[in-house]
């Protein structure tokens, strides 16, 4: 006798109802289990025309039943390329959208907890809709996952006069208000959220932990080597004038607005990077004043960076997970070995900018990375400056037995080595944390044969923050530096007394 298909499965949100579509997987262990996706659903109205620069605008009714059955139109417009994570590009205007997965849909009654996805790209490109966010190991898990778009570079971040700014995290944060109006529909219980990101997306993330006008929205973080931007006023203004100079038009709105935003990605990167005959400019500039683009302090939405929002004790009732890959970027440095082969470690980061007395600090404090040879240095400090110190500083400012009263702060190292890349590279714990290790170009970093315990481990964990706000060690907020190991061996793969020791002279 055979099992009857199941019919579409259809459920009704605020603006009307949608239709999304079963389908059943198997994992790993040979456990089935049934999902149903929704692609595509609006959560703003397309930010075009007069919408373009504003805020997001909740959609319009529609009267009948609407197809989720494909992913939506990405913000992200053109081919990244060779990118470490699959990120397909899809066209067309309604690019504020979320994708939904769900092993419970159109029960209200269910009350699952709910996981909400912020991709990453530098806040500058990436999309919604890569295999990698794939919540099907979610949903077999008992979890409601939603990944949600938003506008990136210039149009999402750059500062025009005339206009609101942040308009990119004015997106998450009417995503965030889209979940808890409509994710019971799905089976999803809005008093139990999760906000999860990576690289940008865990910056994202960061960001929002640290802002006041948001923590209604969500009840618990997970940050996978968060990128925060908290770009300066002034040097988003600066960009915006250059981008004005570059496209021939005056740094309003209006003359904005007259640019195609194509044309305006084409020199968005131009405009970030001041004029300059040194080819190192760009490099220091990205080390020392971090991301051009991305959440800035405008004094309105966000009046502070948010390491100094946390100290403050914004987020601080929100269990909190940290966690970064021991060799973010040492892939980049790798091709430069030979040339690098005879340059000392010290006289390559003082070309960089680094003072005399943190550059000797930090090489005495990676002895065992400075015998790899300069590029290995040189890849392991970018990592660090720009996810790795950030890391402790924010774990820091949650404060480690001062706040009794505080929600715990839990942080991790992601170890496992690529056996195509060499190194526990950017973006090499994400297949990992979903639980998808069979995705399309997962080996491609991860080898043919990826361990399906360590998985298996990662991604319990996140489950553990997600239903019960417990991931399983014990927390930094106890003992400062306290640090889980993923993915070393079996006597390494524990947790540790301080982690991030070889960070400190950084932060």
């Amino acid at each position: 006798m055979t099992t009857p298909a199941r019919t579409d499965p259809v459920v009704r949100i605020t603006p009307g109802k949608v239709r999304g579509r079963w389908r059943t997987t198997t994992d790993a262990h040979g456990r089935q289990s049934a999902s149903a996706v929704f692609f595509g659903i609006p959560f703003a109205q397309a930010p075009i025309g007069a919408l373009r620069f504003a805020s997001p605008v909740p959609p319009e009714p529609w009267p009948d039943v609407r197809d989720a059955l494909v992913h939506g139109p990405t913000a992200c417009r053109t081919d990244p390329g060779d990118t470490l994570i699959p990120e397909p590009v899809f066209a067309g205007e309604s690019t504020l959208n979320v994708d939904v997965c769900t092993p419970a849909p159109g029960d209200p009654e269910a009350g699952l907890p709910v996981l909400v996805y912020i991709h990453g790209g530098g806040y500058v490109s990436g999309t919604p809709a890569s295999p990698w966010y794939d919540g099907r190991a979610f949903a077999r898990d008992g979890v409601v996952t939603v990944s949600v778009s938003y506008r990136l570079g210039f149009d999402g971040f750059g500062h025009i006069d005339g206009a609101v700014a942040n308009r990119g995290v004015r997106d998450w944060l009417a995503a965030l208000e889209w979940v808890q109006e409509n994710i019971s529909a799905f089976g999803g219980d809005p008093a139990r959220v999760t906000l999860a990101g990576q690289s940008a997306g865990g910056g994202g993330a960061l960001t929002l932990l640290g802002m006041p006008a948001a923590q209604h929205l969500f009840h618990a973080v997970w940050s996978m080597s968060g990128a925060l931007a908290d770009v300066p006023a002034a040097r988003a203004r600066a960009i915006s004038e250059r981008l004005a100079h570059l496209a021939g038009v005056k740094p309003t709105r209006t003359g904005f607005a007259s640019v195609d935003e194509a044309d305006l990605v084409a020199l968005q990167q131009r405009a970030a990077e001041a004029p300059s005959r040194d080819r190192l400019a760009p490099v220091r500039a990205v080390l020392s004043q971090g991301l051009a683009y991305g959440p800035v302090i405008d004094g309105e939405l966000l009046t502070r960076s948010t390491p100094d929002s946390i100290a403050a004790g914004v987020g601080a009732d929100k269990p909190l997970v940290l966690g970064t890959n021991d060799d973010e970027f040492t892939m980049v440095t790798d091709s430069l070995r030979a040339k690098l082969r005879l340059i000392p470690a010290s006289l390559a980061l003082r070309a960089l900018g680094v003072p005399h007395a943190r550059r000797r600090a930090y090489l005495c404090a990676n002895l065992a990375q400075r015998r790899l040879g300069t590029a290995a240095v040189l890849g392991r400090f970018a990592g660090d400056t720009l996810f790795r110190a950030p890391l402790v500083r924010v774990a820091e400012a949650r404060g480690a037995g001062t706040r009794p009263l505080g929600a715990p702060t839990w942080v991790y190292r992601f170890v496992w080595p690529s056996p195509t890349r060499r190194w526990a590279l950017h973006c090499l714990d994400v297949p990992f944390w979903f639980d998808c290790l069979d995705a399309e170009r997962v080996a491609a970093i991860a080898g043919d044969d990826p361990p399906q315990g360590l998985a298996d481990t990662i991604h319990g964990a996140a489950l553990g923050l997600i239903r019960a706000h417990a991931p399983g060690w014990e927390p930094w907020s106890e003992r400062s530096g306290t640090t889980r190991i993923f993915g070393g061996t079996a006597s390494a793969d524990a947790v540790i007394a301080d982690g991030y020791a070889s960070v400190r002279p950084l932060v």
